[in-house]
């Protein structure tokens, strides 16, 4: 491609040729930059080379063994790399103009959701938006953020706050916190059960980076238990209430998590605190300035509704 410029006309770099730049500057290789962006590697070679002479500038320095960034193409690769994210912005802005509610929608949800809302917003998007094709995701808390910041991720659903500038929250629901122990526990089906009673058990928790692992230790300091409460930890949820059903401690469930975690073994039962009950929040979550925004709080508003049979409180937009 050529623009004119006072009567002169100058080439133009084209979308493939900075794609190929960008793929180099970021794996510093080229059999690897070919393979991460589905491009033979002579193919890749010949678009930064075509790059360059468009250019005038010599974009990387070439060994036999490694390939390095030149001053130019440091300073270059930046500038490419912000050409391909418009680029995919105003593609989403398209796809999200042509029809509401189709495409992909990549949805990330941490563990200690997915399996006891999945059912609820699968059954939602079924019967009230046939035309969207859904992929579900899960990870945890960390990864399901970069993926958003990525753009691998379109939405996520997960507890928050999140704390993260460029995300906005679209809060959902308050559920409280439940404590699971075995049959013979001396909290084991009491109700109004103080927070300083924490200080007074062997609490098991999930592994380190689950989100609820330290809402959980946010209840203990809130509790005035400012020790290390745990000595076991688990991946999972249902590991989690096994080991309580085997009499090694007691531990924290949120009340959608409950009845299917509880109804693996009759060695358990549950007490309930007194209120103000600790809780967490659920939202989902989407880049702010999102093109499919206004979608995503429709959906938020629809999953509101499907969501009040279960024992939460629902929330508004605005919460």
């Amino acid at each position: 491609m050529t623009v004119g410029n006072g009567g002169a006309k100058r080439r133009l770099p084209s979308l493939a040729q900075l794609r190929a730049f960008a793929a180099v500057a970021e794996h510093l290789h080229f059999r690897d930059a070919a393979a991460a962006i589905g491009m033979s590697q002579p193919a890749l070679s010949g678009a930064v080379a075509a790059l360059e002479e468009t250019l005038g500038v010599t974009l990387l320095e070439r060994t036999t063994r490694k390939v390095l960034l030149s001053p130019a193409g440091e300073r270059l690769a930046e500038r490419a790399r912000a050409v391909l994210d418009e680029v995919g912005a105003l593609l989403e802005e398209a796809e999200a103009v042509r029809a509401p509610f189709t495409g992909v929608l990549r949805l990330g949800v941490i563990p200690t959701v997915a399996p006891y809302l999945l059912p609820t917003v699968l059954r939602l998007v079924h019967d009230r938006y046939p035309h969207l094709d859904l992929q579900v995701h899960e990870e945890q808390t960390a990864s399901l953020l970069d993926g958003l910041n990525s753009g691998r991720l379109d939405l996520l659903l997960l507890a928050v706050p999140l704390g993260v500038p460029t995300v906005t929250e679209l809060p959902l629901f308050d559920e409280d916190f439940v404590l699971v122990t075995p049959l013979d526990h001396w909290l084991g089906g009491r109700e109004g059960i103080p927070r300083e009673a924490l200080k007074e058990v062997n609490l098991l928790l999930l592994d380190e980076g689950h989100c609820l692992r330290d809402q959980a230790l946010d209840i203990c300091r809130e509790a005035g238990r400012e020790d290390a409460p745990v000595t076991t930890t688990a991946a999972g949820l249902a590991t989690l209430v096994q080991l309580v059903a085997g009499g090694l401690g007691v531990t924290l469930l949120p009340r959608t998590a409950v009845k299917v975690e509880t109804s693996r073994s009759n060695q358990l039962t549950t007490g309930y605190f007194a209120d103000p009950a600790p809780t967490r929040r659920i939202a989902l979550a989407m880049r702010t300035g999102a093109a499919r925004r206004a979608e995503y709080r429709e959906l938020a508003a629809a999953l509101r509704e499907a969501l009040r049979p279960l024992p939460v409180r629902v929330l508004g937009d605005h919460d």
